[in-house]
């Protein structure tokens, strides 16, 4: 089972080329809802006309260097997460995601029947990559997210900002379980494929309504913002301390205009757990 190309196995029973439209499909899914979101938020208008503002104003900066450190610390080790438990689950979504997905282009595509053997590697890659990529979901979702591990709210909650990862589980889950079941040679392995391609539609066809897209945006603000912070130009933005006779001035209410400066500073007792 763990060493079979369940995507193989299933090849005889579709339409000739079925797997690989289905997934060609899926590509121009999220490429077609990223760029949707892109126009509709403005997210790219919006970090060119900052990338313009600070290159202008700010001091000369290595900026290799600061790519090189965010690929290195934002991407590939999410260091915007603070709780240590946020981000294990998160790097084992993340990963598990990705090797779950770069396995099943090479079964689809590269070994699509059994006439091309897939390597043994590859399949046990696809099972680990599922593997991991469920632990880190279900981990999140049942014991970290804020309105359950913060506000005591029930896990069952469900809302359209939840759809990413409610849809990424159900796909990668599905996915597993109809391989298990069709090398066990189960006549309800069918139903499952079925429920698996239908969830899967509604991850990469839903980039629009969805999180997905986030991924995309998160390191170029995560670079913009190591920019900024390099060549000073977010000195520019407000400090955080009442020190300041322009700060105090700022809150409308009277009694933080006057207030001490350690007023306030009681939520720093408890260990952030919310991100």
């Amino acid at each position: 089972m763990f060493t079979s190309n369940a995507f193989a196995a299933v090849s005889g029973s579709l339409p000739a080329g079925f797997m690989q439209w289905f997934v060609g499909l899926m590509i121009l899914a999220v490429i077609l809802g990223t760029l949707l979101d892109v126009i509709h938020k403005g997210s790219a208008t919006y970090f060119f006309a900052n990338w313009r503002k600070t290159r202008e104003k700010g001091a000369p900066v290595d900026v290799a260097s600061i790519a090189v450190k965010t690929v290195v610390v934002d991407v590939l080790a999410s260091g915007e997460f603070c709780n240590p438990r946020r981000r294990v689950a998160h790097l084992l979504t993340m990963y598990g995601f990705v090797i779950y997905l770069v396995t099943t282009l090479l079964m689809v595509y590269a070994y699509p029947t059994a006439a091309t053997p897939t390597p043994a590697l590859v399949a046990q890659l696809w099972w680990l990559g599922g593997l991991m990529a469920l632990a880190g979901g279900y981990w999140f979702w049942f014991f970290i997210r804020v309105d359950v591990a913060a506000e005591g709210g029930t896990p069952l909650r469900v809302m359209r900002a939840d759809l990413f990862i409610l849809s990424l589980l159900a796909s990668v889950t599905l996915g597993l379980v109809w391989a298990w079941l069709q090398a066990g040679g189960s006549a309800a392995s069918g139903v499952v494929f079925g429920l698996y391609l239908a969830a899967t539609a509604v991850l990469f066809g839903g980039v629009y309504w969805s999180k997905f897209a986030h991924m995309f945006f998160k390191p170029a603000a995560a670079f913009e913002k190591r920019v900024a912070e390099a060549n000073g130009t977010n000195m520019n933005l407000p400090t955080q301390t009442r020190d300041d006779p322009a700060q105090r001035e700022r809150h409308s209410m009277e009694l933080l205009k006057d207030a001490p400066m350690d007023m306030g500073l009681g939520i720093k007792r408890e260990a952030p757990r919310h991100y």
